[in-house]
């Protein structure tokens, strides 16, 4: 997107425009009043520094100082910063060098080009610039940005600087500054790589927080967008506009090809209606018009429809001419193809007046789709060895991200206390808090200054609180998607609105998830286990840490490009001055550096990543092998039908799959419709009372509703039981008294119950260790949203 800087008004001329004798004296006053040396001569050297860079510009063609300093270099992109003119290793006059052009860009003596003022480095530029131009209205967004307590102080040094620099660069004052103005702005600096610090991440755009800011001011026209991101961001095309891309020349076609999307689009989603106007309008009839331009309508004689189908086989990038790559699935097109004439068909019926004209024979024959149920299986089988391959690699990566995350954040507490630049020792290694000025800069201004360390072992530099935030946000990711197999969009769409609470009659609480509509366009609620629990919880504990309830942002969707209403949504963090909604593809990035990384000491992860639908194939096997009822399991996907379930299930045998899918038909053929009515509360207390009866000694047993237990109650062995961490000591007791069992055993030579106790003995202690662990979390508050009473 480009945007031209807003109309400069007329100004009045510079106090010190000619730069007389008399007026660099002037200047001199006025820099010592904003820069005061400590000493005389600290003065005297800024006033050399003054005459140093006059008396160069002095030298340049031109008559006014701005045309000399165009003149000089120091104004082209690319350009060297003043300082070049000092003496060669005197250090003071680059420093003069630099005051004096802070000095004359804050007096409006010289307007410089965005690149010629980023080109040099200024200690401090926001203050003084605020001193000389005297503006209330720029007080008012200096005391408005200092207010913002959730900016640290870089981030509000920064919105300050963004201003300033926008304004000096555009020559202009803050009341004449547009949105258009500022987006200029932020443009420039993101054509030109200007970023602040060493991230290309948060820092694409500038002027994020000076926007938000200006805009909770009242600065902007009403109706301006509340953020920079969402004033830049495209929304979603027209219909035209998705058809016109792709140059049709045949207007009868074209008019053809919108109507026929504006009616399938109210029964499809945008990312399915782009892909349909690309197949239709790029795919298939751009195509036609190549191979001839003559082609009025629909009805294709069959050597062009041969010529198209070889084109088709073939794809190449926009610009390019030889078409060398092969496409790997045609079929897609010849499917949308097929639908169109199809379609065309039905409507003329109803409505033959605006269809009937374009009716044609299908010239997609049903022979030439042969083979596309063959490589769906294809997909199918591949999908399947990818999760075969990867189940028993999941828990090396559980383990990765959980003991990453765990050691960060105890490192993170071991660190904070220690002073700057002293050693300190954690979990066996030793390591040294960074002490550079940069550190103690930020130890003095900053409520929270950063922790940087030094792994004395490896001489490494880890800024801790960054690391253990991004261990953070990786664990809870892979944790989310393992245990409750939702889709990364849906996962990043978690809100504080979507933890529910179910209060049975005998006063059990269930916690529940509720998944908002995407995909399917169908909401579903998922029952959280521990460990889901646990992961949402330590994500609520985090957003409301110091008391402060989760900022209500809005979220961007890259596929329907559209803009959410605030909501609290739980996947978000501060990035720079922004704080935004993690994207999916972050949450794929992290989980590729982690197998990266685990690679380098595990051979079977080389050439081996996960991807966030790979936890949902996995979810899915795990809990129909468990013995969950695949329509259930369906269900709990979001799954429409049970085939796509089936799918997703790599382990099931075909046969298998094959023999439930007609054992369901035949059961349904055989129950009457009238059977399938609401269910009647004597059913209802059946299902609750049947949470009565997974109630065991130890804890809950997870079998699925309606099934019996399938170990005969040897609850010990069976891995369906959820130990209460409070029955901790009572496995001991099981414990003590096996081992006095397994003692008795030996001493009578009872081989085979040896064999058995060892076995009892092995479960035991993998409960224990796993309840121990639950145990070792602390309770968080969830503080589930309520509704609020409404005023009178």
């Amino acid at each position: 997107m480009k945007a031209a800087p807003a109309p400069r008004p007329e100004k009045p001329p510079a106090p010190f425009g000619d730069l007389s004798r008399a007026g660099i004296t002037e200047l001199c006053d006025l820099a010592r009043v904003i820069w005061p040396g400590k000493t005389r001569s600290g003065s005297e050297k800024r006033r050399a520094g003054v005459l140093l860079l006059f008396r160069h510009l002095a030298k340049q063609p031109g008559d006014t100082w701005q045309e000399r300093w165009d003149a000089s270099g120091f104004n082209d992109e690319n350009a060297p910063p003043v300082s070049v003119l000092g003496r060669q290793g005197v250090g003071y006059d680059r420093s003069n060098l630099s005051s004096a052009l802070r000095m004359a860009f804050a007096a409006r003596i010289i307007q410089p080009s965005l690149s010629g003022f980023r080109a040099n480095k200024f200690i401090d530029y926001p203050e003084p610039f605020r001193e000389v131009q005297k503006e209330p209205r720029l007080d008012e967004f200096f005391e408005t940005v200092d207010a913002q307590q959730h900016l640290t102080a870089p981030h509000r040094f920064r919105a300050k600087f963004d201003l300033a620099c926008a304004l000096t660069t555009q020559g202009i004052a803050l009341e004449h500054l547009t949105p258009s103005a500022l987006l200029h702005y932020s443009l420039e600096n993101r054509r030109l790589g200007l970023t602040y610090g060493k991230s290309n991440d948060h820092t694409r755009f500038a002027a994020l927080a000076a926007w938000e800011i200006l805009h909770k001011m009242g600065h902007f026209p009403a109706g301006t967008a509340p953020t920079l991101r969402t004033f830049i961001y495209d929304g979603q095309r027209t219909v035209e506009e998705l058809v016109d891309q792709y140059g049709i020349k045949n207007a009868g076609i074209r008019q053809l090809l919108i109507d026929y999307l504006v009616r399938r689009r109210s029964d499809t989603d945008y990312v399915t209606l782009q892909g349909l106007a690309r197949h239709l309008a790029s795919h298939f009839w751009s195509v036609i018009e190549e191979l001839n331009p003559d082609q009025k309508d629909l009805n294709l004689n069959n050597d062009l429809y041969d010529q198209w189908r070889a084109e088709i086989q073939h794809w190449r990038r926009k610009g390019e001419t030889d078409r060398t790559k092969i496409r790997k699935d045609p079929s897609a097109i010849l499917l949308a193809v097929r639908a169109l004439y199809v379609d065309l068909h039905s409507w003329a019926v109803a409505e033959p007046e605006r269809w009937a004209q374009w009716v044609a024979p299908c010239p997609i024959l049903p022979r030439d789709l042969k083979g596309f149920g063959k490589r769906r299986r294809e997909v199918n089988r591949r999908m399947a060895d990818r999760t075969r391959v990867r189940q028993p690699l999941l828990p090396v990566l559980v383990r990765h991200v959980e003991d990453r995350y765990e050691h960060l954040a105890g490192l993170l507490e071991a660190a904070r206390p220690v002073p700057l630049g002293e050693p300190f020792e954690h979990q066996g290694r030793h390591y040294n808090r960074t002490n550079s000025r940069e550190d103690r800069r930020r130890a003095k201004i900053l409520a929270e200054p950063s922790v940087r360390v030094i792994d004395n072992a490896t001489g490494e530099m880890i800024n801790v609180i960054m690391a253990e935030e991004s261990a953070f946000w990786e664990w809870v990711a892979v944790e989310v998607l393992r245990h409750s197999g939702i889709r990364v969009e849906e996962l990043v769409e978690l809100t504080h609105l979507s933890i529910r609470q179910y209060e049975r009659p005998n006063g059990e609480v269930i916690a529940l998830l509720v998944v908002a509509p995407s995909k399917s366009e169908r909401e579903r609620v998922i029952p959280m286990s521990a460990e889901l629990f646990h992961a949402v919880a330590q994500i609520i504990r985090r957003q409301t840490r110091n008391g402060q309830a989760i900022p209500l942002l809005s979220r961007y969707d890259t596929h329907e490009r559209t803009w959410s209403e605030p909501m609290p949504f739980l996947f978000q963090r501060q990035r720079g001055t922004v704080r935004q909604v993690i994207a999916p593809s972050t949450v794929l990035n992290m989980i590729g550096r982690s197998c990266e990384e685990i690679a380098e000491t595990n051979p079977a992860f080389a050439g081996t990543k996960f991807t966030p639908h790979d936890f949902r194939r996995l979810f899915a096997t795990d809990v129909v092998n468990g013995g969950l009822p695949i329509h259930i399991g369906a269900a709990l996907l979001g799954h429409l039908n049970l085939q796509t379930t089936q799918g997703y299930v790599a382990v099931f045998a075909e046969d298998i799959v094959q023999h439930y899918q007609e054992f369901l038909n035949h059961r349904r053929t055989l129950r009457p419709e009238g059977e399938y009515v609401d269910v009647t509360a004597d059913e209802w207390a059946e299902f609750e009372e049947h949470f009565d009866k997974r109630k065991v000694e130890l804890g809950n047993c997870a079998r699925p509703y309606g099934s019996p237990c399938q170990h005969e109650h040897a609850c010990i062995r069976c891995p369906m039981l959820q130990v209460n961490p409070k029955m901790l000591p009572r496995l001991t007791e099981i414990e003590k008294d096996l081992i006095l069992r397994r003692k008795r055993a030996e001493e009578e030579q009872w081989l085979g119950e040896i064999e058995g106790i060892d076995m009892t003995l092995t479960f035991v202690r993998t409960k224990q260790a796993d309840a121990a662990r639950l145990a070792q979390r602390a309770p968080v508050s969830l503080g589930i949203p309520t509704t609020r009473p409404r005023p009178e």
